[in-house]
């Protein structure tokens, strides 16, 4: 029998809630640095007089333990504060994808139950066009409004700072379960409506401190710790932002919130704020490449973590010619994100250049108390040879518990007592994961599988290739064939041709690296391809178009 500690009286009773993350900044960094592009600067101190401002203001507007708020603005210290006030209040933080369909945002605000909104000027019209669908809704607050802008909705007009500016600091912030709701959003799959997820405090507070741990282990770089500058570049309405403004405060580094992604402003702020951490999907580490001013910008020392896509050795190698830190890991929003990050060790930097750029492309190990597994249809692990591929499923005291309403969406992703991810996967002896392909995208031509992503990443490694994507169209006799969809870079871009991508794949082949039923016979070059609302690759997208016949630039 499990012994229990049972006794009347016991102090050591603490709940993991979000507001104890302020505690450490509070006592060792109170003086340190919260920037907001070139319209806010001020010290944690003044963070958590402001989370007490705003917590009394909703409070006012009639926002109780249980509601939920939802918030639409762009990277900024006022998302910073929702992410402590609201879920210390015991009301629920809902964050709203920007990028998904004025449709889409109406049913997942209708859905979340949310009553009062946040709303950065950029999204008022949005709303107001919404309003109708919206029902619940019973104030918005504006955020950095536009002089001209009116209510949304019918009804006082809120200014966020106004409200700020007269509220009392000193909210009584309560304990409560530590398993009651601290967020939700909504995931955006390839079919279907999409499905809302929620993390209770617990999962939030144990999540931090996991990747806190992954984060900080690293013997070379690939890090991010006291003394770090942080700058996300990942949305913060997506899981989180990562989960890393909870572990930037939890740290009390000096933090910088960049608004809408600008090239030109983020490597500004990179330069004039000295940041050296952040994170984001391969698409926009390529634009910040790209754009003219990184030229002339000294991007040495920037660490950044490339998910929500792999990291091909192309963009990695091309990262780590202008001094960045560049290393991969993955995650899923169902997951609150973190799974597994790859880190080098010092035998991994004794050896060749293009070794040490393939282990920073690697899916890696995996986070502190992640239970992780590849294994096959029968639930049954797979060799951990490097080379036998299976799906990757997970257990870990964070992930969430399922999609909201959503009973048998909720028993497939947890079929067997495992959260499974539907990526295809290998493991080796040391632990380290490679993704290989998900599962709805691994092309399976005359019976055998062809991953996507490799063909991805071989591809983009030709020079004049600047965005590939691959994907499977059906075959009368092959029953899938590979096709490539490229963007050429801008100036080879009458000059690449199908011809030549498929005989740098030759070598490929000739190396043993692919074989060649491999090589895909179609290659489409096109202006833009398609992205999801998270900044990925929309595959559906691209199979709907090729399926079609010779796809179209999106509009």
């Amino acid at each position: 029998m499990v012994r229990m500690l049972n006794e009347p009286g016991t102090q050591n009773s603490e709940p993991l809630l979000i507001a104890s993350l302020l505690r450490t900044p509070l006592a060792t960094a109170p003086h340190q640095q919260i920037v907001y592009r070139d319209v806010a600067r001020y010290d944690y101190l003044t963070l958590k007089t402001r989370i007490g401002k705003l917590a009394r203001a909703l409070a006012d507007l009639g926002i109780a333990e249980g509601d939920t708020v939802a918030v639409m603005d762009w990277d900024s210290h006022r998302y910073l504060e929702c992410y402590f006030a609201i879920p210390m209040m015991g009301a629920v933080l809902m964050t709203v994808n920007l990028r998904l369909a004025p449709a889409q945002i109406a049913y997942t605000l209708q859905q979340s139950k949310a009553r009062v909104l946040l709303v950065h000027h950029d999204f008022v019209p949005l709303l107001r066009a919404l309003r109708a669908q919206l029902p619940l809704v019973t104030h918005a607050v504006l955020l950095e409004p536009d002089t001209t802008d009116e209510c949304p909705f019918h009804g006082e007009r809120f200014d966020y700072e106004t409200l700020l500016a007269v509220a009392d600091a000193d909210f009584d912030f309560k304990e409560f379960d530590e398993r009651a709701v601290a967020t939700t959003f909504f995931t955006t799959g390839t079919t279907g409506l999409p499905k809302a997820v929620c993390f209770t405090h617990r999962q939030i507070m144990i999540h931090t401190l996991a990747v806190l741990g992954a984060l900080a282990s690293p013997q070379h770089g690939q890090s991010f710790r006291q003394g770090d500058v942080y700058m996300p570049m990942t949305p913060m309405f997506h899981v989180h932002a990562w989960g890393l403004p909870y572990v930037a405060t939890l740290l009390g580094v000096k933090q910088v919130y960049p608004g809408r992604y600008e090239p030109t402003r983020l490597l500004a702020l990179r330069e004039r704020e000295g940041v050296s951490y952040s994170h984001c999907v391969p698409t926009i580490l390529q634009m910040l490449l790209d754009a003219p001013e990184s030229a002339t910008t000294d991007l040495r020392g920037w660490k950044i973590t490339v998910g929500g896509a792999a990291l091909g050795e192309s963009l990695a190698r091309a990262a780590l010619a202008r001094g960045i830190d560049v290393f991969a890991a993955y995650g899923m929003s169902e997951t609150c994100p973190f799974l597994t990050a790859t880190r080098l060790t010092g035998d991994d930097q004794a050896t060749d250049g293009a070794a040490e750029i393939t282990r920073r492309c690697r899916t890696g190990l995996p986070a502190p108390l992640v239970d992780l597994r590849i294994v096959d249809a029968e639930m049954q692990d797979v060799p951990h040879d490097g080379e036998t591929m299976g799906e990757l499923v997970v257990r870990a005291p964070w992930l969430t518990g399922g999609y909201v309403d959503d009973p048998i969406a909720t028993a497939e992703l947890w079929q067997g007592g495992y959260l499974h991810t539907r990526d295809i996967a290998t493991i080796d002896e040391q632990g380290v994961v490679q993704i290989r392909d998900r599962l709805k995208d691994v092309i399976k031509t005359g019976g055998e599988w062809i991953s996507s992503l490799l063909l991805e990443d071989l591809l983009g490694r030709h020079a004049d290739v600047g965005e590939v994507a691959v994907v499977g169209i059906a075959d009368e006799r092959w029953g899938e064939r590979p096709v490539a969809v490229v963007v050429p870079r801008a100036a080879t871009v009458n000059l690449l041709d199908a011809e030549t991508l498929r005989l740098h794949l030759a070598a490929f082949v000739q190396s043993g690296q692919i074989p060649k039923y491999a090589v895909p016979e179609r290659i489409e070059f096109v202006e833009t391809i398609p992205k999801t609302s998270v900044g990925k690759i929309d595959k559906k997208h691209l199979r709907v178009m090729l399926g079609a016949g010779v796809p179209e630039p999106p509009n």
